[in-house]
């Protein structure tokens, strides 16, 4: 690990400040040299690897800012701050109560010390576990543009079949990005510019031309908040995972469902998909074809043969996308089968 500076500001305006005035240019926050850091369960891992060389680091646990760490839930809404961590908000009673979907897809991502670390606002910025991207070595477009991508003809079994570029399929392989995007959620920022609300759909960016530009967010940005809407489906939801083995493994596929059902008949479905995207993956069209159908195993398998449509699937993880299906048609029959 390179030597870094290290700052501990006691305001959000202040680490913005430090920011700003750094020598960030025009990069993207994750190739700036100087960055955030939180539970540092993410950053600091590939800091030792040498995939991040920040030449400074602004850690934000010191903020002062008592909303940061809070948790708060409304008539049509749960608040989360940025720095609420993941094991807090997945043991919420509140949170499991009003949206299992929150909480599920918290309580099965990483280890318990690991959620003990990670702040929220840290984990939905999380970078891919693909391991060409981990490792300095092998040719990688995000992690060096230009150098081409080392796992179009290597081993490519965790990699995304949707989304994907002929630059880039890496996965995204966070869990609680799925029940935010999912959920209609939106983030609070604060930067240079100013504060602004981003819808959560809009945060990550498929990767395209561009794989090392993952995030909306400028190099001198952070999120400050987590605003997920209460609706008739929140109560009627939960999150499926499936993976090699039971605890501290990622996805190869999951399925974020919540439901508003009418008898047996869907008013409306949210879905989305994981570990088998490059960014959290909404499954709109594959929402469509539910509404106003009796949710039986016909019509769910006819929503995920549109979920995954698109896919694009490489030599090693075609095996995704009957899993992905099937994964998806689980998680729909058995969220209709919860009381709403």
């Amino acid at each position: 690990m390179r030597p870094f500076v290290y700052e501990r500001p006691t305001s959000v305006s202040s680490a913005v400040d430090i920011a700003t005035h750094a020598d960030t240019g025009q990069s993207p926050p994750t190739a700036a040299n100087t960055q955030f850091i939180a539970g540092g369960t993410n950053l600091a891992d590939y800091m030792r690897l040498g995939v991040a060389q920040p030449e400074r680091l602004i850690d934000l646990n010191t903020l002062v800012e008592p909303a940061l760490r809070q948790i708060r839930i409304e008539d049509d809404a749960i608040r989360f701050g940025a720095l609420v961590r993941m094991s807090e908000a997945a043991d919420n009673g509140d949170v499991r109560r009003r949206c299992p979907l929150l909480a599920e897809s918290l309580q099965f991502a990483a280890s318990g010390q690991l959620r003990n670390m990670a702040s929220l606002g840290g984990n939905v910025l999380q970078r891919t576990r693909c391991e060409y991207f981990r490792e300095t070595s092998w040719p990688c477009n995000k992690r060096e543009p230009g150098s081409g991508c080392a796992a179009m003809e290597g081993f490519n079994r965790q990699h995304a079949v949707l989304g994907t570029s002929d630059a880039c399929i890496a996965a995204y392989h966070g869990d609680f990005a799925q029940a935010l995007i999912a959920l209609g959620a939106t983030v609070d920022i604060e930067g240079q510019q100013g504060r602004r609300t981003l819808a959560f759909a809009k945060l990550h960016r498929r990767p395209g031309e561009t794989p090392n530009i993952e995030t909306d967010l400028a190099a001198d940005e952070l999120i400050t908040a987590i605003e997920v809407p209460l609706a008739p489906w929140s109560s009627r939801s939960r999150y499926l995972k499936i993976r090699d083995r039971e605890s501290y493994a990622f996805a190869l596929a999951s399925a974020a469902v919540a439901l508003d059902m009418d008898g047996e008949r869907v008013r409306s479905a949210r879905i989305a998909l994981g570990g088998v995207a490059t960014v959290p993956w909404r499954a709109s069209a594959a929402e469509d074809t539910l509404k106003g159908k009796v949710l039986d195993e016909a019509a769910a398998r006819a929503a995920a043969d549109v979920a995954f449509a698109d896919a694009k699937p490489r030599e090693h993880n075609a095996f995704k996308i009957p899993l992905g299906k099937r994964t998806l048609v689980r998680a729909l029959l058995e969220t209709r089968d919860m009381k709403g």
